[in-house]
């Protein structure tokens, strides 16, 4: 076959039953797993990249899920100016009645909704909400964040934004259709290290930016398996049915603003690889031994210890996010850049620079980050750590949401950054499945990437929202 790889998987990709039944004896991870992305014509109703929505002095807010992030959420967003929490939703009782408590003394009289699996939809069609924030299980993500802009309301959702290519194509469409924002709340953009290293690349510390590093390493095996920490055991149901780097954002998202993808440059192809499962199995047939609420988790085919996912850009640049939840090592994000003259590394912190074959001194260290450090950072950095929520980031990302919104500005994250950056989760599901092979990145932005400028984060307009501590 004189076709290369890619110009085959994309025949391939389009022939139907002819492809599955040639690839399913590659497909040992997980089964046979059909190509994610249908022929998509999409044309672009409106450019949601760079768009400032009207101005929303008071922003009455909707909350869905008030598990562990979401209890979090509202207590974060209980402290900025100019917020009101006007509705509460989950399937428990009890959540809703603390949070609701919680919000109290600040004058806050929300509407309560539990129970009925469907109450979240009772919230959604209130008139009088502006964003509804939602933090529930990975698969309600995506009809949640659609059913909330068809009833005229901006999102923030929680990562992955979504759990497939079609899923995230419908966040696209109605985000463009209703020019209502998708905001996915990836909190570590907002991390300090990863706000100065941005910062330092728009001023052109690290000259060009080649590649990039990122990755979600952190040891959850008694978090997944906990009957107390993911409500319904969601979170390990997603872990025994799919293979692949199944949570990319937190390592990509800040990695893809340095590089500009959506605003300059876009993924162009992907290539995945995950090893087997060693600890996960295991532990659940341990623990199913002495209680039978784990036995049907015993025989599933749970996913890789470590996947390795790698991905090239348009413009010839490289990416690498690995993903690993169960090996006993110390958490990383790696957050690594590297440029034409000069590399950051966060991981193992504290965090590097170097303009050589040598990382910077504590002093150079230092005298970079007094010259570098955002000006986000330099206003409420102090009030963020204060608040916390992985020590402040969450905090500057729901305020920095909020004035924005509350000034009309464009928001830091938009719904192409949402759909691209959760779609690698699909994407290196169907790889993993078949051999490694490569497969292209859908253009999410429609083309409008070439001409979309980098986000802008230097504060010359709105940072006018107080902080209520």
């Amino acid at each position: 076959m004189n076709k290369n790889r890619r110009d085959f998987l994309k025949l391939t990709g389009l022939s139907g039953i002819g492809f599955a039944t040639a690839q399913t004896a590659f497909a040992k991870p997980s089964g046979f797993i059909p190509h994610p992305q249908a022929v998509q014509k999409h044309i672009q109703k409106f450019n949601m990249s760079g768009y400032a929505a009207p101005k929303l002095p008071v922003v009455r807010v909707g909350f869905i899920g008030l598990g562990n992030r979401g209890m979090a959420a509202v207590e974060r967003m209980n402290k900025i100016e100019g917020v009101q929490i006007k509705a509460l939703c989950d399937l428990r009782e009890e959540k809703v009645s603390e949070a609701a408590k919680m919000v109290a003394p600040q004058g806050h009289q929300p509407k309560t909704f539990h129970s009925n699996p469907d109450a979240w939809k009772k919230l959604c069609e209130m008139t009088d909400l502006d964003l509804i924030y939602i933090v529930t299980p990975w698969a309600l993500h995506t009809p949640m964040a659609v059913f909330s802009m068809n009833h005229d309301k901006h999102v923030c959702v929680e990562v992955p934004a979504a759990k497939t290519i079609d899923e995230c194509w419908q966040l696209v469409e109605t985000s463009e259709r209703t020019r209502k924002h998708c905001m996915m709340t990836e909190n570590c953009c907002y991390d300090f290290s990863e706000l100065l290293t941005l910062n330092m690349a728009r001023q052109g510390f690290f000259g060009e930016i080649t590649h990039g590093e990122g990755a979600y390493l952190h040891n959850l095996q008694e978090y997944v398996f906990s009957k107390d920490r993911f409500y319904q055991m969601w979170e390990l149901e997603e872990l025994s049915k799919r293979t692949g780097n199944l949570y990319p954002t937190h390592g990509l998202g800040p990695i893809c603003q340095v590089m500009n993808i959506n605003r300059g440059d876009q993924m162009d192809y992907l290539v995945s690889m995950s090893n087997n499962d060693f600890v996960m199995g295991e532990m659940a047939k341990k623990l199913a031994a002495d209680d039978p609420f784990f036995k049907p988790f015993v025989g599933r085919h749970f996913n890789g210890m470590m996947n390795t996912s790698t991905i090239r850009t348009h413009k010839g640049k490289t990416i690498m996010v690995q993903f690993d939840v169960s090996s006993p090592r110390p958490y990383s994000r790696i957050q690594l850049v590297s440029g034409t003259k000069g590399t950051a590394l966060k991981y193992p912190e504290p965090a590097r620079y170097s303009k050589d074959h040598e990382w910077l001194t504590a002093e150079e260290y230092k005298a970079v980050e007094e010259k570098y450090t955002p000006p986000i950072i330099k206003k409420i950095g102090e009030s963020a750590k204060q608040v916390g929520g992985h020590g402040g980031m969450d905090f500057l990302m729901d305020w920095r949401t909020i004035d924005c919104l509350r000034n009309g500005l464009p928001l830091d994250q938009d719904v192409y950054d949402a759909a691209l950056w959760s779609s690698v989760g699909p994407l290196s599901e169907w790889s993993v499945a078949h051999r490694s092979n490569s497969i292209d990145v859908p253009d999410f932005t429609s083309g409008s990437w070439k001409t979309n400028k980098p986000i802008d984060i230097s504060m010359k307009e709105g940072g006018n929202t107080k902080v209520l501590l």
